[in-house]
Formats: structure tokens, C-alpha cells, sequence
């Protein structure tokens, strides 16, 4: 399993959220434990293939409030969101990059690369569980980044 935000508590929700997600005929995108500011979010990325809406989102939110108590591996005070990843959803998990070969991405850097910039666009070409190669709209031009050296990688235009 692909390393998310929010480490070991984030795989402990994961493993307890995954069944009850599938279980309602959903798919868990995501989980991610994040401070901003001074607050605390535990947030659950849900989907399907036809996108999620509220409805999904109070059914997974009610199904896992009762268990997420009951395991109990957040210490602190933590807002809970469900939420849908969005149209330019972000690639985190191997699946996400297997799944989506061949796609329109977005990439930000997080450290210039000589002759490209910080941000550019593509084509998800490969992934090989670290190494993701990206080829410009023509083809013509491929470049090969390390997963761990973009700030983030989503899917332009989903």
C-alpha cells in the first residue's frame, strides 16, 4: 500500500473504513490525517464510477463514526470529512497510477527540473511503483520523475 498523508494513523483508518466502504458499494480513494492551522482533519476520499454525491457521503460518514470511536486511534480533537477526490483528483496510491495510464496528469515539482519548471501537463506514460514517466501531448518528449520529488501529481480534465 502506497504511503498516504497522515502515516500510521491514516493506514489504521484505512483498514477500518475499507470494508465498510466497499460494503455500501463505494471504493476508498483515500485517507488522509492533516493539521491545518490548528485544527485537525481526518479525511476519507470516497468513490464510484459514476462520482459520488452528498448522499454517499452521510451514508460512509454514519457507517464508520460508531467504529472509528470504538478503535479509537486519534488522541486529539479531529474534524471527520468524507468527501469525493474531485475532478482533479490527486494520484497517491500505486492503483491510482496503474489504474490511470494513458491519462491527461498535472505535476508540481517540488524543485524546478531544468528546461521544464515546477508545474507541467502530460500523459501518464508508465509507473513502476516509484518512477512515473510523463510524455508531452505529441509524444514526442518524455521525462522519467522520482513519485517522491512532485508535490503533488492529479488528473487534468478527469
Amino acid at each position: 500500500m502506497a504511503k498516504s498523508k497522515g502515516g500510521a494513523t491514516a493506514a489504521k483508518v484505512w483498514e477500518l473504513c475499507e470494508p465498510i466502504v466497499t460494503e455500501l458499494g463505494l471504493s476508498l480513494w483515500d485517507v488522509r490525517y492533516v493539521k491545518e492551522g490548528a485544527d485537525w482533519y481526518l479525511r476519507i476520499f470516497i468513490d464510484k464510477p459514476e462520482g459520488v454525491d452528498i448522499n454517499d457521503c452521510e451514508r460512509v460518514s454514519r457507517a464508520v463514526n460508531e467504529p472509528l470511536d470504538k478503535l479509537d486511534p486519534i488522541e486529539n480533537a479531529y474534524t471527520l470529512e468524507v468527501c469525493s477526490p474531485g475532478i482533479e483528483r490527486e494520484l497517491v496510491r500505486d492503483e491510482h497510477f496503474e489504474q490511470f495510464i494513458g491519462a491527461d496528469i498535472m505535476v508540481k515539482m517540488l524543485r524546478p527540473i531544468e528546461g521544464i519548471g515546477r508545474e507541467f501537463k502530460g500523459k501518464l506514460k508508465t509507473y513502476d511503483g516509484s518512477m512515473v514517466t510523463i510524455a508531452d501531448h505529441s509524444d514526442e518528449n518524455e521525462v522519467t520523475i522520482n513519485k517522491k520529488d512532485a508535490a503533488w501529481i492529479k488528473l487534468d480534465d478527469f
